[in-house]
């Protein structure tokens, strides 16, 4: 009896573990103000070559902002096309939009750059910051891409994923809730 009562203690531990293990929190959650400050240097934009405070310079406005760990991810590069053509359909809305690649690799800035023109970003900017990324935005380790949708710097929405883990029916999912970052058309 107390065998298959802590047998059964013992799954259900499991089963809660592998649920907690799953449910993946990366960076500022939905309803919290986002954090603050940070100087990524930027690959692309008009600032580009230079370090730059993208939190300040979207101030109020409805930003896309997007922490990538892994450059060469397929995915990754879907996503952030589809946030450069979300961005350009929301300009009136004064939608802006950055990715934040996490790395200490000093030739990644340059791919970035050919990346933007390979691809034909033109409203989104590419940006690289250290492994961690910045102190107070509490980039999962585990996240490979974290993807935070604000509105009047607040989190409106929150998705991260592990390598591999993110399909197109989860970009999909983003790119329509860009809807709850951008005024509702009259």
């Amino acid at each position: 009896m107390i065998r298959k009562m802590f047998a059964g203690l013992l799954v259900a531990a499991l089963v809660g573990g592998f649920t907690i293990a799953a449910d993946l929190k990366s960076g500022p959650q939905e309803g919290a103000k986002v954090p603050g400050p940070f100087h990524p240097l930027n690959a692309t934009g008009d600032a580009a070559g230079k370090k730059q405070c993208l939190f300040c310079k979207f101030g109020d406005s409805p930003v896309a902002m997007v922490f990538v760990r892994t450059s060469t991810d397929a995915s990754a590069t879907k996503l952030v096309k589809k946030i450069d053509e979300a961005t350009a359909a929301n300009k009136a809305a004064e939608m802006g939009s950055f990715v934040v690649y996490l790395s200490d690799d000093d030739k990644l800035a340059e791919s970035l750059k050919s990346l933007a023109e390979k691809e034909k970003l033109t409203n989104v900017i590419l940006s690289v910051d250290n492994p961690a990324g910045p102190e107070k935005y509490n980039i999962a380790k585990d996240a490979d891409i974290t993807v935070v949708l604000y509105t009047d710097r607040v989190v409106k929405a929150n998705y991260a994923f592990a390598k591999g883990k993110m399909t197109d029916a989860d970009i999909d999912a983003i790119v329509k809730d860009v809807s709850k970052i951008v005024p509702v058309k009259k």
